[in-house]
């Protein structure tokens, strides 16, 4: 299935029912007096989380949905029907803005939690409302309230504990394959990943964490080149990111300068995505002279001026791996424990949350503003062209 994370679409909630005009009309009884019943509310469109949805795919080709209309009252105080709430299936993880004010309405991060995203009009009133001791004969109704109508952009943010960064083939895929049941594919040429994947790292029984694979970054990244640019914003939702480096390149670049670059790539896409706990881990150590390791470990890491935990393995035999996931695990028991003990730390985390989601919104927003300038500007050049021109063009 075609993975999608972005997609746009417009709701509308029904409109409420109209309130009744009318009067009791019974043999022998005259003048009853007023029976008109009132109008059902309109439906609401409601997004749910499905955890078994992993891709915004279904809305790609559907853009546009109604909810019911409520029905108008009827005579003998009859209520009419209310209109069926629309409830629309999104995957767990999927943020709803609002298009028009660039409004976060919330995050789906549970499975079955339900969102209100826009609310049906509510009922209209018959006349037996408006009946009183001075106006026994009311005529007056009034009619059901409109439903809300809004255009909403759904994002998809995959939900993951800990998020792999690296350049393409430094073996983010084969590390994922060692410490989780996942099999992404693996192969000797770049960007053989082409879509996030998830894995479930379970390191006890009742222990066990979420992992996240992006495709691979390279630089320039940051400004739209590879495919970095569409996925860096799913690892907003990590709480630690894995950046893994490969020691041994197939093209001889030093280790060092790839690693500086993904660090600049990711503080130009998000100063704050830059802040978040990151740890390095060194991988295909077992291609280096075994005196030689952890000199040239340690040279990388003096030469980032890192002071987070390092780790050095060889992810396709699955050396050292156990050591990280264990780290991880009691790494992420403890930011939970803590979240627990103190609710302020939700708060800040939520802060954060919307302090990233900002950044990569208004990094996202300038770069296709520079793409659409950049088509209009060859497009005046082309058109500012002769017709010779134009057929040396297109005869190429």
């Amino acid at each position: 299935m075609k993975f999608v994370d972005e997609a746009p679409i417009t709701v509308f909630a029904g409109n409420g029912g109209n309130g009744c005009l009318s009067f009791r009309r019974e043999k022998y009884i005259a003048k009853g007096g007023p029976d008109g019943g009132d109008g059902g509310d309109g439906g609401s469109v409601y997004l749910e989380g499905d955890a078994d949805l992993n891709t915004l795919i279904d809305y790609r080709y559907q853009i546009k949905y109604r909810a019911k209309n409520g029905e108008s009252g009827r005579g003998k105080n009859c209520t009419g029907a209310k209109g069926d709430d629309l409830i629309l299936k999104v995957p767990v993880g999927t943020s709803i803005f609002d298009i028009e004010t660039d409004e976060l309405l919330g995050d789906i991060t549970k499975d079955k939690q339900q969102l209100l995203v826009a609310q049906g009009g509510y009922h209209g009133l018959g006349n037996t409302r408006f009946k009183s001791s001075i106006n026994r004969a009311p005529r007056q109704t009034s009619p059901g309230g409109e439903g809300e109508q809004r255009r909403l952009k759904l994002e998809l943010k995959v939900l993951a504990d800990v998020g792999l960064l690296g350049l393409p083939n430094a073996g983010k895929s084969t590390f994922m394959r060692a410490i989780s049941s996942a099999k992404p594919k693996v192969a000797n040429y770049p960007f053989t990943t082409l879509v996030p994947n998830l894995g479930v790292v379970k390191v006890e029984p009742h222990r066990s964490f979420v992992v996240a694979d992006i495709p691979g970054l390279i630089d320039g990244a940051s400004d739209g080149a590879g495919l970095g640019i569409r996925f860096l914003k799913h690892l907003t939702r990590c709480r630690i990111l894995l950046h893994i480096i490969d020691m041994a390149p197939f093209d001889g670049s030093d280790p060092l300068s790839n690693a500086r670059s993904i660090f600049r790539e990711l503080e130009r896409f998000s100063f704050a995505l830059a802040k978040r706990e990151c740890w390095l881990v060194f991988n295909k150590v077992d291609l280096l002279p075994d005196d030689e390791v952890h000199e040239r470990c340690q040279q990388v890491v003096e030469g980032l001026d890192f002071q987070g935990p390092v780790f050095c393995v060889a992810a396709i035999s699955r050396y050292g791996t156990d050591v990280i996931c264990h780290s991880l695990m009691d790494r992420l028991d403890e930011i939970r424990q803590a979240e627990k003990d103190d609710p302020e730390l939700v708060e800040q985390e939520q802060a954060y949350q919307i302090s990233m989601q900002k950044d990569v919104r208004e990094r996202i927003e300038a770069l296709r503003e520079k793409y659409r300038q950049a088509r209009r500007k060859a497009k005046g050049q082309l058109l500012d062209n002769d017709d010779d021109d134009i057929e040396i063009i297109y005869s190429e």
